[in-house]
């Protein structure tokens, strides 16, 4: 077991903002969180990586207590990227990436020669190599978003959450983002949370699905479970009708 999330409740004080949200999830598994706005899709990413302060469940990746565990530890566990493209504008893009090497840097804060082969390797996978000595602030917002997820690689972590991550992208990116995203699942091995709006970059991504609404969970399971149109229309308060493409594969969204 990769990833074990059992929220009995978490908020950022003692009334819940999100509860009874429990589910596993495999090594090299995409599960695709979907929901309204509000239904509570970023405060589970921020439960899941310990920035909420106030969280009763419990949280366990291969056997390790995330809430035993140091935040460094955590850092080799979990990486990030936000729904927020903000980067410091006055740093290098490569100097962005290898802040995800932190966690692995002694007290003298230098990169060994493993750091720059992870940094290397992430900047590659994400088209971004190509900016590595501009400033961070010369950049475009997708631009921006693709030197997040670089970072978030470059951390080396077995699980991978992303708040909405094509929010900023235009749909060629969006499309090689969770490409990349699903190759990362399947030949590397991780197990990827994103939060997503896009029902059908849902639907043609996700492995497995969480349909949240009012801070819970509505539904979770495979796209047979969870992506029916009476299901979908209930959740967001709008009749939808779901086919199947000709492909034989694909499962389209669309309001009627």
């Amino acid at each position: 077991m990769q990833l074990r999330v059992s929220i009995d409740r978490a908020g950022y004080d003692q009334s819940a903002t999100i509860s009874d949200i429990h589910f596993n999830l495999q090594e090299g598994q995409l599960l695709a969180v979907i929901g309204p706005n509000g239904s509570g899709k970023t405060t589970l990413i921020r439960a899941i990586s310990q920035v909420l302060p106030y969280i009763q469940g419990q949280l366990f990746i291969n056997g390790t207590d995330l809430f035993q565990t140091s935040e460094n530890s955590r850092a080799r566990l979990i990486a990030v990227v936000p729904q927020s493209t903000y980067v410091p504008p006055s740093f290098l893009v490569r100097e962005v990436v290898l802040m995800g090497r932190t966690p692995y840097m002694n007290w003298n804060g230098k990169a060994s020669g493993e750091d720059e082969i992870f940094v290397r390797e992430a900047m590659e996978q994400t088209d971004v190599e190509k900016f590595k000595d501009q400033l961070c602030g010369e950049l475009s917002a997708g631009e921006r978003q693709r030197v997040i997820l670089a970072r978030a690689l470059a951390q080396n972590t077995p699980v991978l959450l992303m708040d909405e991550p094509t929010s900023h992208l235009d749909l060629r990116y969006q499309i090689e983002f969770l490409e990349l995203t699903k190759t990362l699942s399947l030949n590397d091995g991780k197990t990827v949370l994103v939060a997503m709006h896009d029902l059908n970059l849902a639907a043609r991504f996700g492995d497995v699905f969480l349909a949240m609404k009012n801070g819970t969970t509505d539904a979770f399971g495979s796209a047979q479970d969870v992506l029916l149109p009476e299901k979908l229309s209930e959740i967001y308060g709008l009749a939808v009708r779901v086919i199947k493409l000709p492909d034989g594969g694909s499962t389209a969204v669309i309001p009627q």
